[in-house]
């Protein structure tokens, strides 16, 4: 049985720090993650109070054992862009295979209002286990990178 703390505040760090959270997502994100400085950045957006704005992260114990992490932003909008996105979420390698990631997405879904959408890499193992979920692909994403930003 999992066991959750819920943040949505750098002052919700309990049983492990923002730097020890931010530590597994970047580890076990593995090829599919971002740097740390975009894990913080996304954390800083899930704990923002301004409007359209916040969210939460999601760690999963097991045994004491932080095994399994999530972070969720709220998107500001809702219909036509669904209200939450599922940015990060992982389970720790040694423990995959038993369920966790699936409790830790169920567990997140009982604490949004709203769709919830996530972007998964074609080759990602995790997408059988999002579609088991219940997530379907409905639209291919494009992205256009200005050079300037080169």
């Amino acid at each position: 049985m999992l066991e959750f703390e819920k943040y949505t505040s750098n002052t919700d760090f309990n049983a492990i720090s923002r730097e020890e959270y931010v530590d597994f997502l970047h580890t076990h994100l593995g090829q599919y993650g971002d740097p740390k400085a975009d894990i913080n950045k996304c954390l800083d957006y899930a704990f923002s109070t301004e409007k359209g704005e916040g969210g939460f992260g999601l760690a999963a114990f097991y045994q004491g054992q932080l095994v399994g992490a999530l972070v969720m932003n709220h998107t500001g909008m809702s219909g036509y862009i669904p209200d939450n996105i599922l940015v990060y979420v992982t389970v720790d390698a040694s423990y995959r295979g038993k369920g966790f990631g699936q409790q830790i997405i169920e567990k997140a879904f009982s604490l949004c209002k709203g769709d919830i959408k996530l972007h998964v890499e074609y080759d990602n193992p995790a997408k059988r286990l999002y579609e088991r979920i219940g997530f379907q692909s409905k639209y291919a994403e494009m992205r256009y990178t200005h050079k300037s930003n080169n």
